[in-house]
């Protein structure tokens, strides 16, 4: 049977499911457990190269990461990009298997679900305990049937379920007992409690409700976990992060804009930026005006890079970032963000959407041609200025062109990545997690007359993930949980 495993399930999307499942991670793990995280079946753009040479959630690879344990494809086997009008790409194992609307995915699930089962057994085999995560719903009905990424997959591997639910959107008496009311009775006979997270205020207020609910559905009450202000300071999984207030940064002395556009990828690369007081990160979206004082402009990933080409040109983000660049303002892209920087973007077998091309910003005389050569790994190296780099690539396409001969950096067997413009205020890069690298992160923030970085942003992320071990532990009872496990 392998190691015992429990599963945590929400009541809704964003109730707080990853951070719980990373902060038992640590905590578990400083107890001397080998622990794994698991989830069947993740739809995220942020995405993390493995070490097994395949891609997961982003979400997964930080858990992992609070287990102190490498990424590897089987934490996280079904792995859905949306895209554009093609829907959805499908990565099972870290691979490509498929391009879906939403309706044709429901009939392949049937065909996942054993490479679900496969990876799940392989994590179970090298544990002690593993903590699996739900996605989405617990309580959506209409996709039972077939699901692999909650009930569905807990009934396949006869797993012990607990329910969280988010009191801080509201409704979280109902939202749990409606859960029991609308579930499955075979499906609710699996949920062995549940936690109410994110609360604010006195938890002795919320007493009675925490009995209601119990007394309501016949489930353990397992912990009010009050809500955890630092969460900001991790990667986020979901883009409803960048629509959260920020704190204000009185002590900024940069402005950075980043373009979000509807298909942002891979957006955890803003994240250091957004941990340096010295920097303020303004998030543009279509409708808003790039404003005036801004030093740099940051053009992201994107998964359907020719469909925000064209929402960056419907928005008039074009004349702003030509504005931009005439009062020496400098420009960054970020992999899509690159190819956008270039001619043209060609995708003529349609692999993000309707076979074609769109002519780029022509701020870097480059193009590209989007293929099924899909590339991941990690990578090193050093940029134009000297400065040493890590991170890693994920992309399809080949870029090309004459500015390639001024290379943003060289890997570090050689190759040259990316392009700079002949005035070196526009450059491209195919490389993520740059900004992370407290080098790089501390050149640039040099460069834009911010002063010296103050993060050290690894570390930060380590202490982080401890704090939220020691938050759940003192509100939830581990050592109940791992009886409940099985």
């Amino acid at each position: 049977m392998g190691a015992p495993a429990l599963m945590f399930q929400g009541t809704g999307s964003d109730v707080g499911k990853s951070l719980i499942v990373a902060g038992l991670a640590r905590a578990f793990t400083c107890r001397g457990l080998r622990v794994r995280p698991f989830k069947p079946q993740n739809m995220s753009n942020n995405a993390a190269v493995t070490a097994d040479g395949g891609e997961i959630g982003r979400a997964q690879a930080l858990q992992a990461r609070a287990a102190r344990v490498l990424p590897s494809v089987h934490l996280n086997p079904v792995l859905l990009k949306p895209q554009s009008e093609v829907g959805a790409q499908i990565v099972v194992q870290g691979k490509i298997f498929a391009t879906a609307k939403a309706a044709d995915y429901q009939g392949l699930k049937p065909e996942l679900m054993p490479f679900v089962l496969d990876s799940f057994a392989r994590v179970r085999a090298e544990s002690d305990l593993v903590l699996v995560e739900g996605a989405g719903s617990a309580s959506e009905v209409n996709l039972r049937a077939h699901d692999i990424a909650n009930m569905g997959f807990a009934r396949a591997a006869d797993l012990p379920v607990v329910l969280i639910g988010d009191i801080d959107r509201g409704g979280v008496i109902a939202s749990l007992v409606g859960t029991k009311a609308v579930i499955d009775p075979a499906d609710a006979a699996l949920i062995r409690g549940f936690i109410v997270n994110k609360f604010r205020g006195d938890p002795a207020l919320f007493a009675d409700g925490m009995a209601r609910i119990a007394q309501a559905t016949g489930w353990a009450p397992l912990g009010l976990v009050p809500y955890f202000s630092d969460a900001r300071l991790l990667p986020a999984e979901d883009a409803l992060a960048l629509d959260q207030a920020r704190p204000a940064k009185p002590a900024a002395r940069a402005r950075i804009a980043v373009l979000v556009l509807p298909h942002i990828a891979n957006f955890d690369d803003l994240d250091p930026l957004d941990a340096e007081p010295a920097v303020e990160l303004v998030r543009i979206k279509p409708g808003m005006a790039l404003p005036g004082d801004i030093a740099l402009v940051i053009l992201p990933g994107s998964k359907a890079t020719i469909a925000d080409m064209n929402a960056l040109r419907a928005a008039g983000f074009d004349v702003d970032i030509a504005a931009h660049l005439r009062r020496g303002g400098h420009v960054l892209g970020l992999c899509g963000g690159y190819q956008m920087l270039g001619r043209t973007i060609a995708d003529p077998a349609g692999h993000e959407g309707p076979p074609g091309s769109v002519a780029g910003l022509g701020l870097i005389d480059v193009a590209t041609v989007l293929d099924d050569n899909k590339r991941l790994a990690q990578a090193s190296g050093t940029t134009a200025d000297g400065q040493p780099f890590s991170g890693y690539e994920i992309h399809m396409g080949t870029t090309d062109g004459p500015d390639r001969a001024r290379p943003f950096a060289r890997l570090a067997d050689g190759a040259p990545d990316g392009a700079v413009s002949a005035d070196g205020r526009v450059s491209g890069t195919y490389i993520h997690g740059l900004f992370a690298d407290d080098r790089q992160r501390a050149a640039w923030l040099a460069r834009l007359g911010a002063g010296a970085s103050v993060v050290s942003y690894e570390a930060q992320v380590e202490t982080t993930l401890d704090r939220l071990a020691a938050h759940l532990a003192k509100c939830i009872d581990l050592d109940r949980l791992l009886a409940l496990a099985r």
